[in-house]
C-alpha cells in the first residue's frame, strides 16, 4: 500500500523534532512531578542522610541536561532549514 504523497524533508523533520520534544518534555515533567512527591509528601528525617543529597544531585545534574537539551532544540529547530528564495531571472536592458 504506497501513500498518496510523499512527505518533503523539510515535513519529516518537522514530525521529528515534534516527536522528540515532546519526549523530552514528557520526561522533564515526571522528573520535576517526581522530586515534588518526593519532597512533599514522603516525610523525611529532619537531617537528609548522604544517600539522599546525592540522589538529589543526580537529579538535579540530569534535569539541568533535559531542559538544555530541550532549549536547543527548540531554539535551533528553525536556524538551519529555512527556505531559500527562488533565483530572481536576470534582468535584461530595455532596447533603445
Amino acid at each position: 500500500m504506497k501513500p498518496e504523497t510523499r512527505l518533503t524533508n523539510e515535513e519529516i523533520k518537522a514530525r521529528l523534532v515534534l516527536v522528540v520534544g515532546i519526549g523530552l518534555t514528557l520526561s522533564f515533567m515526571f522528573s520535576v512531578f517526581a522530586m515534588l512527591y518526593g519532597l512533599l509528601f514522603v516525610v523525611q528525617p529532619a537531617e537528609m542522610a548522604e544517600l539522599d543529597s546525592q540522589q538529589v544531585n543526580i537529579l538535579s545534574s540530569m534535569l539541568l541536561t533535559l531542559s538544555g537539551g530541550l532549549i536547543g532544540l527548540l531554539a535551533g529547530n528553525g536556524l538551519k532549514d529555512r527556505p531559500k528564495d527562488p533565483p530572481q531571472p536576470p534582468t535584461t536592458p530595455p532596447a533603445p
